[in-house]
């Protein structure tokens, strides 16, 4: 921290002082020599009793009592603040008075990039150089930071980390930090007080402390070890009790499989307790046993004169040698309790045969390797004897009990599997866990769960075999319950491919509208309607009835006596166009007719537009004369071709002429157009309309660059939610039912939604399919977006 170096400095520094009075003590009288520098008209003179006077607050600010040692258990304090080019943090503590008590400060100023750091991120990055200095005290911890902004909310609420935020969010993951605003807290002035002046990156840090980031070290407990033998004329056990620092328990019962005396039980219980021990590697452990035979033996006070004993006792002291500290500890019966019950449970489970046993009970025997030199052939033999010992807890039983149970009883012993979660699961063959899915699945309580959660159903069945998530999978996959009620798939399987046209009237949309109820005056219910779909231009006629003839002449008159023969027109499957006459009349005119798939109005998109938009204008001019809409159609096709279309941006009219049409409200109140062409000469009319028809090819350019914009953005939009899915020919698929409408019930509450199957008889472009029935009958054309794959 720099000396001041004039008067705003200084009450830059008085300032500061201030907010931390309380951790100094007589302020007033350590700040007595920079009065008179603050006096007005005196001259900044910095000379040694205000040299001496900083150099006093910056020695107390470093030593005790400032800083104290943290208390166990309690929650810590971290206060973070930010500056334009430094950081500063002050870790604190209440103490049992509930007065704050500094632990920590940390300041150090920023360099390089950090300077371009945002607000927030500075906050960030003093919160990240916090806990990589306080690291031992937060880890041992909870923390409440407090600060003016939320860093932890920052970082963790960012929808994709990268880059230093995904690092600093790696970092925040292993300790307990929760937020608190910042309120009139004096700790937060002294962390703003540290960053003000933080330490100079090239100042040399002292070091007074051999470890300044161990502050606290905690000495726990040694474990303790219980331990009892019991003997029994049908059986021995032993039981062996270990007790955590934290006081947790370990309990152990092992069932001896041999028949001993009470001290030999009890040194087997020492022996097993020590090889846990020693396998746990445990530094310090109290021994405690109420056998003071046991206990004085082994610390040496007796001598052990029973030869049967002298081999445990001896590989009692390897074991005990083994262990950094051990102590052994006589304690009264009535405080061995819980070793001297785990002892009686496995010396009287011993010989239960087959009856229930819910206590895990380890067989074993230990017996140490003997010294042939200190005991005889025959205590040797008989030890040898007793040697089928294994150093598990978990040794199975006699090999052969499973073979003669098998021949008597026809049993096999359970097999299971411990799962994750610490659940035994039986162990299925396949062909018994393909039963098992099927009756969870569609069994008397199935309820046809999907496969995954039909997996986590049986597993909690406490069922496993290897590929019972396979398995799973493939039975809900294959249940044709399942397949014909599955819910409809609204994503579409292919890409959009709009309908291009390049030039006016090479393209037409046709499609026919009604029934139109009510009825108009002269008995007419059908509108049949074609669109251009270059210039978006319509034409409609009013009909009773619309039959192939209908269509045919509605082509010959309205469409190529006006704008020539069109090189295809786009239809649905039905039977007013899809007959012998259409046949004939496009193969006259070598026209070609293109057919959407069944049920699916968008692949003839325009003309469906075209339709909803006149019938929009027709309600809205009918009035309360309904049966006069076919003699309000003319009008609603005027409004309509007049009117700019949002692909084109551009009026049909204007597109097909080449300049926009007179309206009647423009003969009423001239406008600027109409004006400046009364006053115009014949020629000069002339020459006004040729201008216009030379730019009308530049204006179509322009209209054509536009749509295919338009559909461009159209189809991304489209393929955002494709979900790509094909058909080969010869696959078995179901179709939804027919008629399809996803805004009403059909058939009935419980009626199937797919039927079939059926087989792909051949795959067209665009995801349009011919289907064929088991019996060879042909469906007519269904775009993929109604099929699914079968399963049989």
């Amino acid at each position: 921290m720099p000396e001041p170096r004039n008067v705003s400095e200084l009450k830059s520094f008085q300032g500061h002082l201030a907010y931390i009075r309380r951790f100094i003590s007589n302020l007033a009288g350590r700040c007595q020599p920079f009065s008179r520098l603050l006096k007005k008209g005196t001259p900044f003179e910095w000379d040694d009793a205000c040299r001496n006077a900083f150099n006093n607050i910056k020695a107390y600010l470093t030593k005790p009592p400032v800083l104290v040692a943290p208390i166990v258990d309690k929650p810590l304090l971290l206060y973070i603040a930010t500056q334009e080019k430094s950081v500063g943090a002050l870790l604190a503590q209440c103490d049992e008075d509930n007065k704050e008590r500094s632990l920590y400060y940390l300041s150090r100023t920023l360099v390089g990039s950090e300077l371009n750091y945002t607000p927030i991120e500075k906050t960030c990055l003093a919160l990240i150089f916090a806990i990589q200095k306080l690291r031992y005290y937060l880890l041992e911890h909870s923390t409440n930071l407090i600060s003016r902004a939320d860093p932890l909310k920052y970082i963790m609420s960012r929808p994709i980390l990268s880059g230093r935020l995904a690092k600093w969010a790696l970092l925040l993951s292993e300790f307990e930090i929760n937020f608190i605003p910042q309120r009139a807290i004096k700790g937060q002035a002294l962390a703003n007080f540290l960053a003000d002046h933080p330490v100079p990156a090239e100042w040399e840090l002292t070091e007074e402390f051999p470890d300044e980031e161990i502050f606290l070290v905690k000495v726990l407990p040694p474990w303790e070890m219980y331990f009892d033998g019991a003997a029994r004329r049908n059986g021995a056990g032993a039981g062996v009790l270990f007790v955590s620092p934290k006081k947790d328990l370990l309990p152990y019962s092992f069932v001896l499989t041999q028949i001993c005396s009470k001290n030999e039980a009890e040194y087997q219980a020492i022996l097993l307790g020590l090889g846990i021990a020693v396998k746990m590697q445990l530094p310090q452990l109290n021994i405690y046993d109420d056998s003071a035979l046991v206990i004085k033996q082994l610390t040496g006070e007796f001598e052990v004169k029973k030869p049967e004993l002298k081999p445990l006792w001896r590989y009692a002291g390897e074991l005990l040698a083994q262990i950094p500290e051990v102590s052994l500890h006589y304690v009264p019966r009535s405080e061995n309790g819980p070793a001297d019950a785990l002892a009686g449970i496995a010396a009287s489970l011993a010989h239960l045969d087959e009856r229930p046993n819910r206590v895990p009970v380890c067989e074993q025997w230990v017996i140490p390797p003997p010294a042939e030199e200190e005991i005889d052939e025959e205590l040797t033999k008989e030890i040898e004897e007793s040697l089928p010992i294994s150093a598990s807890q978990n040794q199975t039983e006699d090999w052969r009990e499973p073979i003669i149970n098998f021949l008597r009883h026809s049993t096999l012993p359970v097999d299971l599997r411990e799962s994750y979660e610490g659940l035994l699961l039986r162990c299925l063959s396949k062909q018994e866990g393909l039963q098992v899915l099927k009756e969870v699945h569609s069994g008397i309580c199935g309820a046809h769960q999907a496969g995954p959660k039909l997996h986590l159903q049986v597993k909690g069945l406490s069922y496993y075999w290897p590929t019972m998530l396979r398995d799973a999978i493939e039975m809900a996959r294959t249940c044709k319950p399942c397949q014909f009620h599955a819910d409809y798939i609204h994503q579409p399987p292919v890409p959009l491919h709009p309908t291009v046209a390049s030039w006016p009237f090479e393209a037409w949309g046709m499609d026919i509208i009604g029934p139109i109820t009510p009825k108009s005056d002269s008995d007419k219910q059908y509108i049949l309607a074609a669109t251009d779909y270059f210039s978006k231009w319509a034409e409609a006629a009013a009909y009773r009835e619309v039959k192939a003839t209908t269509v045919a002449d509605f082509i010959r008159t309205q469409l190529i006596y006006r704008y020539g023969v069109p090189r295809y027109i786009v239809t649905d499957n039905g039977t007013p166009f899809r007959n012998r006459v259409m046949d004939r009349f496009c193969e006259k005119f070598r026209i070609q007719q293109r057919m959407s798939s069944s049920y699916n109005p968008a692949a003839n998109g325009l003309a469906e537009a075209f339709n909803k938009t006149l019938c929009k204008i027709l309600k809205k001019t009918v009035g309360a004369h309904k049966r006069s809409w076919d003699e309000k159609l003319p009008k609603a096709l005027w409004a309509y071709r007049t009117t700019a279309r949002t692909p084109t941006q551009s009026t049909p009219y204007s597109l097909v002429y080449g300049a926009e049409a007179v309206l009647p409200l423009e003969v009423q109140l001239p406008s600027l157009r109409i004006a400046v062409r009364e006053g115009l000469t014949t020629e000069e009319c002339a020459q006004l309309r040729l201008a216009e028809l030379e730019s009308l090819d530049e204006q179509r350019l322009e209209a054509q660059q536009r749509l295919e914009c338009y559909q461009s953005r159209m189809t991304r939009a489209f393929n955002k939610k494709v979900r790509l899915r094909s058909f080969q020919k010869g696959d078995l698929v179901l179709a939804v039912r027919r008629p399809m409408l996803f805004t009403s019930k059909t058939g009935g509450k419980f009626a199937p939604k797919w039927e079939g199957p059926y087989v792909v008889q051949e795959a067209y472009t665009n995801g349009a399919y011919k289907l064929v029935t088991a019996n060879g009958s042909e469906l007519p054309i269904t775009n993929g977006k109604f099929l699914k794959r079968f399963y049989p």
